[in-house]
Parts: C-alpha cells; sequence; structure tokens
C-alpha cells in the first residue's frame, strides 16, 4: 500500500492559477528536480513514517520524494491494526477483492503528516470509457480512401477535419495511463504501416506490478489500442510511454504520480481515459489525484481526462446528476463527446453525443470541486449539492458516438470505437502538435481557453443532451466550449 505525504513547503505550490492565467508564452514552469526539492515530502517525515513501519511490523518497500509517497508492505492483520480498521474479503459480480468499511484512522502525531493512505481496498476503482460499434473487419488500408457513409473515421481523417497544424509532435512526450490490457508491438506495426504513417516510439512502465498484458478484442486491450492509435497517429514524432498499473485507487494513484514525475521520459502531456463518478471515489483519493495534477500544471505538463460514456447520471443509478472523476478536477482538462458527420474534409454536422442504447457523453457540475475562477462567467449551472458552486464538465470536446467513432486495429481485428475515451489522446495529440510547434510546453490550458485570446477556436456546438443538460451557445455542461479548430488554437497560443 501507498502512504501519501504532505508537502515539505508547508505552503503548497506557487499559485497555480496566477501562473496559468498568463498564455503559456509568458509561464515559468518549474524543473522535476525544483519541484521535489521545494515541494517534494521532507525527509524528516519520511523518517516518522519508517518508524510508524517498524512500530507496527511493516515493510517500508518504497520511497519517493517527488511523488511524496512511501510503499508499506505487511500482513493483513498488522495493517489493519496500524491503521484501526478491518480488513475483510468481499465478493461482487463474481469478483473477490479486499474491503473495509469506515475510516482509516494514524496516531496523532502522523495526523499532520499523511494525507493519504491507499491501498488496503483494492476493488475495482475505475472504467474505461470506450464504446465498441458492431461494425468489425476489413483492412485499415481501406479507411485511407475515401470514407464511405456511416463508416468510422481514421485519427488523421479527423485531424484534417479538426484542421489541426501540421506537425509530428516531434521532441514531445505523451504519457498514457491504463489499468488494465496491453498492446501488441505487430499490431502497430501494421496499424501505422497501413495508414502509411511512421510508427511511433512506444514504451511501456510497469507501475505497482501492472504489465503490458494484451488478451483479446474485447478486453480492456481496445481500450490501450485505442489511446496509443489515437495518439500515435496524431503526432507520430511523440514518443509514447503507457503506464500500466492494477485498476485499484492505489494503482491509478501510483501511476498519475509516476507520470506527473517522470524525469526519465518527461512527458508534455498525459492522457486518462479511466474514471467513475465522483460518488464512486474517497475525498482523500480525490484530493491527492487534484494535487498530482496541480504539480502537473506547475510543470507545464497538459492532463486531458475522459468525461464519461454514461451521459448525466455517470452509471449512478439515484435519479440524481453525476461528474466523472478525474475529469471534475479543475486541473484536469475535461474532454467531452460529439457525433460528427462530414463530406470530404468538411464538417456538416456535430451535435451532442447520446446514442439511445450505446452510450451518452457525460458531463455536470462537481460536488466535489468549487468553480474555479476561470470559468465564473461560463453559464455553469447550479450544483446538485444545495448552496455550493461547482466546477463545469466537460471543457472541450470531440468526436465520441461509436456510430462516427475511430478506425484501430486491436488484437488483429479492426474494429470502431467510440467514447469520450478517445477525445483524451486525440486532445493529448493535439497538445503535443502545439507545444513541438510552439517551442515551449502549452501546459495547464483551462485559464486560457476560456479567456478571451480563445474566442473563435472552437466549433460551438448547441444541439443535443446529455440528459440533464441540454447544449447551447458558448459553453455547456454536454460538451464544453466545443470540439477543436487546431490551427485557430495555435494561433491564439
Amino acid at each position: 500500500m501507498t502512504v501519501r505525504l504532505r508537502s515539505r513547503s508547508r505552503t503548497g505550490l506557487p499559485s497555480v492559477q496566477e501562473m496559468s492565467a498568463r498564455l503559456p508564452r509568458d509561464r515559468q514552469y518549474l524543473k522535476r528536480d525544483q519541484l521535489r526539492d521545494a515541494h517534494g515530502a521532507d525527509p524528516q517525515d519520511l523518517a516518522k513514517v519508517r518508524a510508524f513501519a517498524v512500530q507496527h511490523g511493516l515493510d517500508v518497500v518504497a520511497e519517493n520524494l517527488a511523488r511524496r509517497s512511501v510503499g508499506l508492505s505487511g500482513t493483513a492483520a498488522a495493517m489493519g491494526k496500524a491503521f484501526g480498521v478491518e480488513l475483510v474479503r468481499y465478493q461482487d459480480s463474481g469478483r473477490t477483492f479486499r474491503g473495509r468499511t469506515g475510516p482509516l484512522y494514524v496516531p496523532a502525531e502522523m495526523a499532520p503528516i499523511v494525507e493519504g493512505v491507499f491501498g488496503l481496498d483494492d476493488r475495482p476503482q475505475a472504467k474505461p470509457h470506450f464504446r465498441r460499434s458492431p461494425a468489425r473487419g476489413g483492412a485499415v488500408a481501406t479507411a485511407v480512401g475515401p470514407r464511405a457513409a456511416g463508416a468510422g473515421f481514421t485519427p488523421p481523417q479527423l485531424a484534417a477535419l479538426y484542421d489541426f497544424p501540421s506537425g509530428t509532435g516531434r521532441g514531445q512526450c505523451i504519457g498514457i495511463i491504463e489499468l488494465g490490457g496491453g498492446y501488441r508491438p505487430e499490431d502497430l506495426s501494421t496499424y501505422f504501416n497501413q495508414l502509411k504513417i511512421q510508427p511511433p516510439q512506444v514504451v511501456a512502465v510497469s507501475v505497482d506490478g501492472g504489465q503490458n498484458a494484451p488478451t483479446t478484442p474485447d478486453s480492456a486491450d481496445a481500450e490501450v489500442m485505442l489511446d496509443i492509435e489515437v495518439a500515435g497517429a496524431i503526432a507520430p514524432g511523440a514518443r509514447i510511454v503507457v503506464y500500466f498499473a492494477p485498476n485499484t485507487d492505489r494503482g491509478f494513484l501510483d501511476a498519475v504520480t509516476t507520470a506527473v514525475h517522470d524525469s526519465s521520459n518527461n512527458p508534455s502531456v498525459i492522457s486518462i481515459s479511466w474514471g467513475a463518478a465522483e460518488a464512486n471515489w474517497t475525498t482523500q483519493a480525490m484530493l491527492s489525484f487534484d494535487q498530482a495534477f496541480q504539480e502537473a500544471a506547475a510543470l507545464g505538463v497538459t492532463v486531458c481526462c475522459a468525461a464519461g460514456d454514461d451521459g448525466s447520471n455517470d452509471g449512478v443509478r439515484d435519479g440524481q446528476p453525476h461528474v466523472d472523476f478525474p475529469a471534475s478536477s479543475s486541473f484536469a482538462l475535461g474532454c467531452g463527446g460529439t457525433n460528427l458527420s462530414s463530406t470530404g474534409t468538411t464538417i456538416t454536422s456535430e451535435v451532442v453525443w447520446n446514442d439511445p442504447g450505446d452510450g451518452a457523453t457525460g458531463g455536470g457540475v462537481s460536488r466535489q470541486f468549487a468553480l474555479p475562477p476561470w470559468q465564473a462567467n461560463a453559464g455553469v449551472p447550479p450544483s446538485p449539492v444545495p448552496g455550493f458552486r461547482g466546477r463545469g464538465v466537460p471543457d472541450v470536446a470531440g468526436d465520441a458516438s461509436p456510430a462516427t467513432g475511430y478506425i484501430i486495429l486491436v488484437d488483429g481485428q479492426l474494429t470502431t470505437v467510440g467514447g469520450t475515451s478517445a477525445v483524451a489522446p486525440l486532445w493529448a495529440g493535439l497538445i503535443a502538435l502545439l507545444n513541438e510547434l510552439k517551442g515551449k510546453p502549452v501546459g495547464y490550458l483551462n485559464p486560457v481557453l476560456y479567456g478571451p485570446t480563445s474566442k473563435g477556436v472552437f466549433h460551438d456546438i448547441t444541439q443535443g443532451n446529455n440528459g440533464a443538460y441540454a447544449a447551447g451557445p458558448g459553453w455547456d455542461a454536454c460538451t464544453g466550449l466545443g470540439s477543436p479548430d487546431g490551427a485557430k488554437l495555435l494561433n491564439a497560443l
């Protein structure tokens, strides 16, 4: 399990909001070693956790100052005693997992030090946000020519429709978070070669024992291949690093902090296509993720998160609207979905993705995170929590309907896949291009996108709904500010 510690600075990061109100060209980002030395964990706090571990018969198996984390190992009985809980085995839908009820406890002297304890509960935390189309078969090469009516798109076709600027993402690194599944290098080679694109360099990083473990097309492999093939086709010159971790709150958080603080690969943008409704998260987890995203902002790293595929209730069946996390963090670029039609390289129609029986874009108002200053004039509706002004989700959008989805190759099988899972890597690829062409990371984009300099850089989506919320002029809780015009966004930056 992982213990997350407070920052040694005590006062937190420099004002990310203040820094990010400026255009990227005027910002000064921290380097990873600067962030570690000024805002990482305090070595004295690490020493206190070591003493705590010895006292309770636990082993320290990992320490990381930058990530503010300590890995501990021990028996369930020892862990339960150390943190004041009883750990038991549960079964749900044929799966067995370790879990608990009630809060966790630490000794009073540890309370100011410890911000989160993760891994005692190992139930699945998130799900991938993709939806399959029934259309399968054929060859990738058939999609290079004119697109048939009703067929899916290749990523380059979408890049042309959204007028992405020319570039390859050279010199950039795109980090991708995966909580299951895997990729086959031979599939990637086939896919990119048939699209006549130089295959990008793809590297797998293991976090908490997670591995690149491909199985079948109907597994999470579809998520992994969707993320890699979309981002890689948009920015083939970028290095793509896939962080594989177990699907637990600990694995997910450790994958994010590993990617943010990866000084070897130095990702400048991170794509996350996994999530769950805020109601399914602990407060300590949401706050720790949010802090990690703030650290990414201080480093100039953009974090793109899928907004969910279950409409305005996000899969929670209580009759109330819910939003997906981690897209609801104010330091994430929340990515919603549309249904896109085109003729040639011209968009003829783009509406909110809402396919009866086959998913709809997530979006709404956070119950956890307050309305950020840059959204103050966006017209965010009232929060479901009385008296609370919440952050609106999503920020941006892109094609997500399985009916107009992305043609990918998974475990030797050609298929069309949609979902907001595809929009996060689409935007991550675009951001890699922007970073390359600007010669400096665009970083935390949200404050800039809502500012006056970005007027006219989006295709405003004004038709459709995701259940509780309807699209309209300007920002809305279905498609945010809209889908991108990449060339105009480049000029605005």
